[in-house]
């Protein structure tokens, strides 16, 4: 539960909002989301440990997969969630 908690996971959970966001209010194709959510994904890692190293990169870069891979996961799950249109 300590894990759930953790400044990770609240990375990973603002992250995904800001991705969601910009996805839905802006006209940003579905394809630049990944970079979009590499370089705030590197940038948070970077304002984190205060130095870029090859670690904060890796780091920024694991926050910009579980970002992208949250976002994916809520937007399907809403879907199947759905009544089909006919």
């Amino acid at each position: 539960m300590d894990q759930l908690l953790s400044l990770d996971f609240g990375a990973y959970v603002a992250l995904a909002f800001v991705l969601y966001a910009l996805r839905e209010a802006t006209s940003i194709s579905n394809r630049y989301i990944p970079l979009v959510a590499i370089l705030l994904g590197v940038l948070y890692a970077w304002f984190e440990a205060g130095a870029f190293t090859a670690d904060v990169l890796l780091t920024g870069i694991k926050y910009a997969l579980y970002g992208v891979g949250t976002v994916a996961t809520i937007k399907y799950a809403l879907e199947v969630g759905s009544v089909p249109k006919k």
